[in-house]
């Protein structure tokens, strides 16, 4: 059936990964050479307590907070759709092209609305957070 996407999409495939490779492997030796023409010109007298480890709990990554509020957004969303796509539209007397329309449009507008709220909460509390680790 799908016959004649196959051969490309392979194709496609096998280049990619070969170039993936050819990159990593490039990449490494460029990263080398840049280390060992740093380690010509600093001595390790002049590191002497200037190296320390990254601190990793300074900074906060929202990243999950947003993905967790917009998920709970959209769930919200479809729920109130429904709610709505059954109490109102169902009420509706034909049963033609306009009721579907009237239920695709309550479904999509819930989970937009719903979504961009939750991710202004998700803004919110992400400024709330910012200005409580400053103080």
């Amino acid at each position: 059936m799908m016959d004649f996407i196959m051969v490309p999409l392979i194709l496609g495939i096998t280049c990619a990964a070969i170039y993936g490779i050819f990159e990593l492997f490039v990449r490494r030796k460029e990263r080398m050479a840049i280390i060992e023409k740093l380690g010509d010109k600093i001595k390790s007298a002049d590191l002497n307590g200037k190296i320390e480890l990254p601190s990793f709990g300074r900074k906060f990554s929202f990243g999950a907070l947003k993905a967790g509020c917009l998920l709970a957004g959209i769930g919200l969303g479809l729920l109130v759709g429904f709610i709505i796509s059954t109490s109102i539209i169902s009420s509706y007397q034909n049963d033609g092209w306009y009721r579907g329309e009237l239920m695709s449009t309550a479904y999509g507008a819930s989970v937009l609305l719903f979504g961009g709220i939750g991710l202004l909460i998700a803004f919110v509390i992400e400024i709330k957070m910012g200005k409580k680790g400053e103080k």
